[in-house]
């Protein structure tokens, strides 16, 4: 079965595109080329931009940091929200973050995929997309 026309990027699959000694890596460039072959249309937000940029910075260095910016975020549709998503990610942050280990960005993207992209396939590999009941592709 073929990827969707759109799909939602989580960090979890960008770092494992470009981090060969992630786990997922092979897995991550395998839905890139499937991704590619059907012309999904990538979608995230700026805080997953921003998450990726500094784990990758962090934790492969700055030269990988550089490469998603120049060759990955151009291929990337921007999803915008406001001050209400925000709000809303607040309180699940709150009510869900003390028993798991979930972070704002991961509260922030699944209000986004949940209120502004009816519940879009995500491509992720970060278990908390799918305690939070989101659609992933792994």
């Amino acid at each position: 079965m073929p990827l969707p026309h759109r799909l939602f990027c989580d960090t979890s699959y960008f770092y494992a595109c470009l981090d060969a000694r992630d786990a997922h890596h092979d897995r991550a460039k395998e839905l890139t080329a499937e991704a590619a072959s059907v012309s999904s249309i990538l979608l995230t937000t700026w805080d997953v931009v921003s998450e990726t940029v500094t784990l990758l910075r962090y934790r492969v260095g700055h030269k990988s940091a550089l490469t998603f910016l120049d060759e990955v975020k151009p291929n990337l549709t921007m999803v915008e929200y406001g001050t209400g998503v925000r709000a809303e990610a607040e309180q699940i942050f709150r009510r869900r973050g003390s028993s798991r280990r979930l972070s704002f960005c991961d509260a922030v993207s699944f209000v986004v995929v949940a209120t502004l992209l009816d519940q879009m396939p995500c491509l992720a590999f970060d278990e908390d997309f799918l305690a939070l009941g989101l659609t992933v592709i792994a």
